[in-house]
């Protein structure tokens, strides 16, 4: 599903987006040289340090509103003119080196970019509007998702060609993930359901993986354990799979993290994220529309998820993404401080004071909040996902109780002798005037 605002990380390339723009800048620090002055006879030389200002301080904007659109007649099936999108951004992704960015709008286009430097290669046009989208291990293809459950497959290497369907569901797609040698192609559906197919023939299932109790909000597999696939759900809970057999591992249960007094402590919520950092096998859990982000840890050989903490905001969390190196990048609804920067000191993960390059990259995004300004009351979450539940007996039954008492209005009791006796006409006119 759609975002109001994202974040994605590859490398030091980081890029925010936000209705139809997005902003890619860089996290590498300033570089300063230092200059060595001549001294003059009879003096001390001195040193300066000189700031040098590189390609990866200009930050790239981009805005889909002024991407190329194909000169086509908006008409749906029945021939009525249909709803023409505003170009917000539905899905991005970089590719694995990074060298590569995509992203999807509800104006139904698929645009491609190089980030070295960056560059828009592409605008084409996909079937229908998008939910997800990945770049194959290899970069030779792109996977786009959609909301009738089809999965195309676009080149990379031909920015022009066009799309082509790989495989199809009964449902609405909301993710969809590559395993890291591109044999498995593996998507998640409103229906519960996780999917495990062959990249080199769609058709043919390798497995599925079943457990979730509502809809599957997020997958991911874990790049350094190729085997083991995480997923969200809007049942509450995060679960660890070894997805070739559709074996469930493990499972955590996001309700019973919550305190009672959290004003969101009953509230159910799906996952919007889920990042992952393998330096510290540290996994990141972000739901849609609470300010908290869940901190596991992932231990590979018992096969299991470990609760660590939580880590609460002031503001609306948008996204988050790990950086390697660095630590966890969170954006948030603050034009004062758009990105928060967590780090774990002494085993507890916590925010960072200061960083040149997180004081970088939030003064890019305040000279470019017009971007994200209008998104502080959007919802674009899963709210309407959920199963619905229609008790229509409590309605029969009142009706019914409606129909006999009416009944019972219209048809007095039986009398004495066993029978309503009905009165004339003559006779009721007869007893009123004694």
């Amino acid at each position: 599903m759609a975002s109001c605002a994202g974040l994605a990380l590859c490398g030091q390339a980081l890029v925010v987006r936000g209705g139809s723009r997005f902003l890619a800048t860089s996290t590498a620090s300033r570089d300063v040289q230092r200059l060595a002055v001549p001294r003059a006879p009879g003096t001390r030389g001195i040193t300066l340090d000189r700031t040098l200002d590189s390609d990866d301080d200009v930050p790239f904007t981009y805005d889909c509103s002024t991407a190329e659109k194909k000169s086509q007649e908006n008409k749906g099936e029945d021939g009525q003119p249909v709803e023409k999108g505003s170009d917000t951004i539905l899905a991005s992704a970089f590719s694995k080196s990074g060298g590569y960015f995509a992203l999807t709008d509800d104006s139904k286009r698929l645009i491609l970019f190089r980030t070295k430097p960056w560059q828009c290669l592409s605008v084409r046009t996909v079937v229908r509007r998008c939910t997800a989208l990945t770049f194959t291990a290899s970069e030779e293809k792109l996977l786009v998702a959609d909301k009738s459950g089809d999965v195309y497959s676009f080149s990379v290497s031909d920015p022009q060609g066009c799309g082509r369907l790989e495989l199809g569901h009964l449902s609405m797609l909301l993710d969809v993930a590559v395993s890291p040698d591109d044999r498995y192609v593996l998507t998640a559906d409103r229906d519960e359901k996780i999917r495990v197919s062959w990249a080199a023939a769609p058709h043919s299932i390798e497995s599925f993986c079943l457990g979730h109790a509502e809809f599957v909000s997020r997958i991911l597999v874990l790049p350094d354990h190729p085997e083991l696939l995480l997923s969200s759900s809007g049942d509450c809970t995060l679960r660890l799979w070894e997805y070739r057999s559709g074996r469930e591992l493990h499972c955590c249960h996001l309700t019973s993290l919550r305190e009672p007094e959290e004003p969101w402590g009953d509230k159910r919520s799906a996952a919007s994220r889920i990042a992952y950092w393998g330096q510290e096998s540290c996994v990141a859990l972000l739901c849609d529309c609470i300010p908290v982000v869940y901190i596991f840890q992932l231990d590979a050989r018992r096969q299991q998820l470990a609760y660590r903490q939580q880590l609460a905001f002031q503001h609306r969390v948008w996204d988050v993404a790990f950086e390697e190196g660095r630590g966890l990048w969170v954006l948030q609804d603050c034009r004062e401080a758009p990105l928060v920067l967590c780090r774990p000191v002494g085993g507890r993960w916590q925010a960072v004071p200061e960083n040149a390059a997180l004081e970088k990259v939030s003064a890019h995004l305040q000279g470019n909040w017009a971007m994200l300004e209008g998104l502080a009351g959007v919802d674009a979450g899963f709210s309407g996902l959920y199963k619905a539940t229609f008790d229509n007996v409590t309605a029969y039954l009142r009706k019914k109780e409606e129909r006999l008492q009416k009944r019972r209005q219209q048809n007095p009791p039986p009398g004495p002798n066993g029978q309503a006796k009905k009165m004339k006409p003559e006779e009721a006119s007869l007893r009123c005037s004694s």
